[in-house]
């Protein structure tokens, strides 16, 4: 409306008193930015027909998604792991399962003060085939002593991102 507003030099209330005269429905403020930055549709194309595998990776994808995905953001698909099998496994899910493009993808690491951010984000660029320029900045965490994560999390953990608060929501609401 605001748009409409500025194209036409009419006021915004005079737009808002025009539309609800004609019984012109409103979009919310989250769909109309969504829209307006996915002018093609949406950047993803969730897969339908699947044969027996794909059935199966759907599967394990969403139990990965609902079992160790954030909850808390619900602007984005995320998951977070230590180990680079189920990253991978989830990246595939999203890429074929859901046709989102790996580029997307963004990376997240987090790693304790006594191993180097460098190697260990080439280590994960190694293991799952992905660009050094997906990651985003490596947060160092102060390490509290010796503990026994050194053989478990020796890489740190990596958390996959990809932005976009409709396919999050329909990866929440999906059936198996």
């Amino acid at each position: 409306m605001k748009e409409i507003s500025e194209k036409t030099g009419i006021s915004y209330h005079k737009v808002c008193y025009w539309m609800e005269k004609h019984n012109i429905p409103r979009r919310s403020r989250s769909v109309a930015t969504y829209t307006k930055r996915n002018p093609n549709g949406d950047p993803f194309k969730i897969k339908r027909q699947l044969n027996k595998k794909e059935a199966e990776l759907k599967g394990f994808g969403l139990g990965l998604f609902w079992g160790e995905g954030t909850k808390s953001d619900n602007r984005s698909v995320r998951l977070g792991n230590s180990d680079p099998k189920i990253i991978e496994k989830f990246m595939e899910f999203l890429v074929i399962i859901c046709g989102v493009k790996l580029e997307k993808l963004r990376f997240s690491l987090q790693v304790f003060d006594d191993i180097d951010p460098r190697e260990a984000e080439k280590f994960w660029a190694k293991e799952l085939g992905i660009d050094r320029s997906q990651f985003t900045k490596t947060t160092v965490t102060k390490s509290r002593g010796k503990g026994t994560y050194k053989n478990k999390i020796k890489h740190g953990v990596l958390t996959l991102k990809y932005h976009n608060s409709k396919l999050r929501q329909l990866l929440s609401e999906m059936p198996t």
